[in-house]
């Protein structure tokens, strides 16, 4: 997937200016896909060139200038063919995977450290997820939303997003627990 298709896709809600597309990227789209804020902005210029978004100056008298893109039918049409094409497995790619591969060859007090750390951090986004699965679910139940609320594909993100913390939560916090025991038993010897 190219940066371009999540763009695309998140633009699919409504019209939104760079620094919108950046907020909605933190909130709802980085459960997949990661962009810095400069990333973005330089794929809505390439967007609009192609004629995949269509971008207006919105003047504002207090504040600077902005501008406003959303999908035109070329946009979707390209998201059409995109969501057609078959997708490639993933695959996990992570510099804290590397470094408990090397656990038992190096110290492993800071790797511990991280593990810690990573897991505070998916607990925390495992937090903000699913304040933001009852946002947007409203009054409905989880299971009454999946068979008919309107806009299913941000929630179905959503979730996986959620599982995904969880998981990478309970993992971290795992191999934090194991790499400890052996150190102090390792200490104790």
């Amino acid at each position: 997937m190219a940066l371009r298709h999540a763009v695309l896709a998140a633009l699919l809600d409504g019209e939104y200016s760079g620094y919108q597309l950046a907020k909605a990227f933190d909130i709802g789209v980085a459960n997949f896909w990661h962009a810095l804020p400069q990333q973005l902005y330089v794929e809505l210029a390439k967007l609009e060139k192609e004629g995949l978004v269509a971008g207006r100056q919105v003047v504002q008298e207090t504040r600077p200038n902005k501008r406003l893109f959303q999908v035109t039918d070329a946009g979707r049409a390209e998201l059409e063919k995109f969501a057609a094409a078959v997708s490639k497995p993933s695959f996990i790619r992570d510099d804290l995977l590397v470094k408990v591969q090397v656990a038992d060859r190096i110290g492993t007090a800071s790797v511990i450290e991280q593990l810690q750390e990573r897991a505070s951090a998916a607990e925390a986004k495992i937090e903000l997820l699913g304040k933001l699965l009852r946002q947007l679910r409203g009054d409905a139940d989880e299971e009454e939303f999946l068979r008919r609320g309107e806009r299913i594909g941000p929630y179905l993100t959503c979730l996986r997003g959620l599982a995904f913390e969880q998981e990478h939560r309970d993992w971290c916090r795992r191999i934090a627990a194991v790499l400890q025991e052996r150190l102090s038993t390792h200490a104790e010897g």
